[in-house]
């Protein structure tokens, strides 16, 4: 009986002391693992968060560029007649949005949804305006009625999707 008391003497210490151990070493591993996670989190932030805001920048610019007011100034001189005038200012809007695309894995679904939208309805506005006067009126006539509609819709196309892009900028980035 003396041999088991001596043996547990030995062993209740001894399995004290080595799942002390155990623990700290646990605890030690467990904090370990969890900076080494932070710091990659760390670095991938450093990596995407200038791309990101790149990708909004480059929304925001889109949008400014597809505007209307824009869009009819910088075109301006570049067609003889109207239809061919709308043919260039529809395929700008399109290059523009192409060019931009791959953008959209870089912000929210609603926020791509709202630029695609804008896009869509200046194409509307640039067509309804079209449809309106004769295919051989002058360029000038087209950009006419074009701010005309703007002003009788009294709204700017792209000023939605570029006001929620701002938003989610200062939400995502502020």
């Amino acid at each position: 009986m003396e041999i088991v008391t001596d043996l547990l003497k030995i062993l209740v210490p001894s399995a004290l002391v080595l799942y002390a151990m155990y623990l700290t070493i646990t605890a030690f591993l467990k904090k370990q693992f969890d900076e080494k996670q932070l710091d990659q989190k760390r670095k991938q932030i450093e990596i995407t968060l200038p791309i990101r805001l790149q990708a909004y920048e480059r929304m925001c610019l889109f949008l400014e560029r597809i505007s209307p007011n824009n869009l009819l100034i910088r075109l301006n001189g570049s067609a003889t007649h109207a239809l061919e005038f709308q043919q260039i200012l529809l395929r700008e809007v399109r290059e523009e949005f192409n060019h931009n695309l791959s953008q959209q894995v870089y912000m929210s679904i609603e926020v791509w949804e709202d630029i695609r939208a804008a896009q869509q309805e200046v194409i509307t506005l640039i067509n309804q305006a079209a449809a309106d006067i004769p295919a051989e009126a002058s360029p000038l006539e087209l950009s006419k009625k074009i701010f005309e509609k703007i002003i009788q819709d009294n709204r700017n196309p792209t000023a939605h999707a570029l006001k929620k892009v701002k938003e989610e900028i200062q939400r995502e980035f502020a």
